[in-house]
């Protein structure tokens, strides 16, 4: 199952690689604005000879045609930083931008599949089938892999795999579970109206942040006392802004929070309760209440086949204690529209190191990796394409 070739290939360009993650983590591009990003990754595609097309505004997809008939296999890669400033000040890499950094990996993400891709071709007559490359923008708004989808990005496609660098696990183990892995991950928004007036008088008033707080306090019955307990639910209120001055009452709150599920019947029920919640909250006290309930990523469901084949190719590649299982994870990730229209699977790549201070969690501003994790990651990608299309 494993390709020698493309092992050999993955090690000689491992320092062209991490040179390659180096300067996209030093020149950050948030969601929706990797135009320097996508360009860099079409140019580099075209040098190797794969066809590639930009997508509207800032993605790329492109296409390694093997040298026989068969299946077509998608490897995702996203590409989008985030709205963190850097903390890792001594790195000689660090991000250029201020209040820019890549702290969830999608530099590393990036990187790899492009070194995969150039193992690929060393291989290409070898192929039975087709292997597409999707360099996605806009993951951390959880609105890139949609729009890549309807733009045609998984069109022909038979299979879809990803993969995330996981610094929570150590380097070197690896994770594919078939079944959930991440979940759903909403956003909710709730506008609670009262009426404002002065602080001496509240008899003359409807206090929005009584309402509002509440709502905050008695919300989470909606997971404990209205929600299956074998359903795993989280309701969190991240945010409340409300009044104006100390000694005015205020006439309006807003909260906003999130709302991450596993379970498609659970997560209509819970919209359905925080709008039954919030519409009754706000009557006891004579106000009103607004809610906008926007749905965001998919709960990502991974293939039993597909996961099946992961373990199969980390097993044979790097060896079985490699392997380890990951609970699924409440955190939300767009690959989820991928897997709505074709089968697929996504798996975690360790880069956890202490050592090396790369233990920090994703959106932390020391977050860093291990980049010994990326020979594997490139791989993994790699060789998964391979023995799809060989099986």
């Amino acid at each position: 199952m494993i390709n020698q070739a493309i092992k050999k290939s993955i090690k000689e360009n491992s320092d062209e690689m991490i040179s390659i993650r180096r300067k996209l983590h030093s020149e950050p591009e948030l969601s929706w604005e990797e135009f320097q990003t996508s360009q860099f990754v079409y140019e580099y595609l075209t040098e190797l000879g794969i066809e590639a097309r930009k997508m509207e505004p800032t993605g790329v997809v492109a296409e390694l045609k093997g040298g026989k008939e068969g299946k077509t296999v998608a490897l995702r890669a996203d590409m989008d930083a985030l709205s963190v400033e850097e903390l890792n000040t001594d790195l000689a890499y660090k991000s250029k931008e201020l209040g820019k950094m890549h702290a969830c990996g999608h530099d590393v993400h990036t990187a790899m599949l492009l070194t995969a891709a150039k193992s690929l071709v060393s291989i290409k007559e070898e192929i039975s089938g087709n292997v597409r490359f999707i360099f996605q923008p806009a993951e951390e708004v959880a609105t890139g892999a949609k729009a890549m989808v309807e733009q045609g990005a998984v069109k022909d496609v038979d299979n879809v795999f990803g993969i995330h660098i996981w610094s929570q696990s150590e380097t070197g183990k690896i994770a594919c579970n078939s079944g959930p892995a991440f979940a759903s991950a909403d956003i909710f928004k709730i506008h609670f109206k009262g009426q404002g007036g002065h602080g001496a008088m509240p008899q003359d008033c409807i206090d929005a942040a009584i309402i509002a707080s509440s709502f905050v306090m008695n919300v989470q019955s909606v997971v404990s006392r209205t929600v299956d307990p074998q359903q795993s639910a989280v309701v969190t209120i991240g945010k409340m802004v409300v009044g104006t001055r100390f000694n005015i009452i205020a006439e309006n709150a807003v909260i906003e929070g999130t709302v991450r599920c596993f379970d498609p019947a659970t997560r209509n029920h819970i919209e359905k309760q925080l709008k039954i919640y919030a519409d009754h909250t706000a009557a006891i006290y004579g106000g009103n209440a607004e809610v906008e309930y926007i749905r965001g990523t998919q709960a990502v469901i991974n293939g039993e086949e597909s996961a099946q084949l992961v373990q199969e190719v980390a097993i044979e590649a790097f060896g079985e204690s490699s392997l380890y299982v990951e609970k699924p994870t409440m955190g939300g990730e767009d690959f989820s529209f991928y897997l709505d229209e074709v089968p697929g699977s996504f798996a975690l790549v360790g880069s956890g190191n202490t050592e090396k201070d790369t233990q920090w969690a994703h959106h932390h501003g020391k977050f860093n990796v291990d980049e010994d994790a990326m020979i594997i990651g490139a791989e993994l990608y790699a060789q998964y394409a391979w023995s799809f299309l060989t099986k």
